[in-house]
């Protein structure tokens, strides 16, 4: 069984008045394996009249995005043409791919009432062979995605049930929600890069206690068990390594420095399209 080797704090880096940690990348990671950023948004209360998020349209190219909506709603909209409203305890899976324009904001009426909102948003690599695929996008809203035992399955299969994501590169994708003296186990994890974040709560692996806006960074083994002390929500995912270059910067992640510089050129003409911001 896998055990933690190592936890790593989110550091706190707010984005004007949004409340932003970050666990990875840090002082002490740089990535892991495929998985290679995460976004804490929150959690904050705001108030009616508000400003909303501040993600209006911006490029990527070369991985995915998955953001996990908490608490509150988040509007998508992109140049590939998809557009949605995404609301608590839903999933939003983006293939960047070849490149694409999206934002992400507070729908109107979140904006006029305001309301609690907590949002984690995670970065996954794609290999060189993936890179310029097309985009695409998938809005999954609570009730689609299947819980068992309290894992709320967003791509992959748990226990026989398979999740609404169909993943490009077979990536497990999920989040748990545990009741204290709760646990739950993942086997299959030989050779894969593994990510465990604990949004809330605290839990415990091998003994280990890994609190909430920590990373914990585990040793290899097929499996891993993890229990809950007190009411707790963790991210949790694996996925085959990709033993490749990384080159990022901004918002592109590519394999070379000149594919980097061949993205902004790109993104400068236009060959993005372009996304509006969702008002409804």
């Amino acid at each position: 069984m896998r055990q933690v080797i190592r936890l790593h704090s989110a550091h706190r880096d707010d984005i004007g008045d949004l409340v932003t940690r970050r666990p990875v990348p840090g002082p002490a990671i740089g990535h892991v394996g495929a998985f290679l950023f995460l976004n804490h948004h929150g959690p904050q209360t705001y108030a009616p009249d508000n400003r909303g998020l501040p993600f209006g349209p911006h490029p990527h190219r070369g991985f995915e995005t998955v953001t996990f909506i908490l608490d509150g709603e988040l509007a998508h909209t992109d140049s590939a043409g998809h557009e949605s409203i995404i609301r608590a305890g839903g999933v939003q899976w983006m293939t960047a791919g070849s490149g694409i324009v999206h934002a992400e904001v507070s729908p109107a009426a979140f904006r006029r009432d305001g309301g609690p909102m907590e949002i984690l948003q995670l970065w996954v690599n794609l290999p060189a062979r993936l890179k310029m695929t097309a985009p695409r996008y998938f809005g999954v809203q609570a009730e689609g995605i299947p819980a068992i035992d309290g894992v709320h399955l967003i791509a992959g299969e748990y226990r026989g049930v398979s999740g609404p994501i169909p993943s490009l590169t077979g990536t497990f994708m999920s989040f748990a929600t545990l009741a204290p003296g709760e646990q739950v186990t993942f086997e299959g994890l030989s050779g894969r890069d593994v990510f465990l974040y604990c949004a809330r709560g605290s839990i415990e692996v091998g003994g280990t206690a890994v609190p909430h806006f920590h990373l914990a960074e585990l040793g290899d083994g097929d499996g891993v068990t993890i229990a809950a002390s007190e009411p707790a929500l963790f991210l949790f995912g694996h996925a085959d390594p990709i033993p490749e270059p990384i080159v990022a910067h901004g918002p592109f992640v590519m394999n070379t420095a000149d594919e980097i510089r061949q993205a902004y050129a790109d993104y400068q003409a236009g060959k993005f399209g372009a996304a509006e911001i969702v008002t409804g």
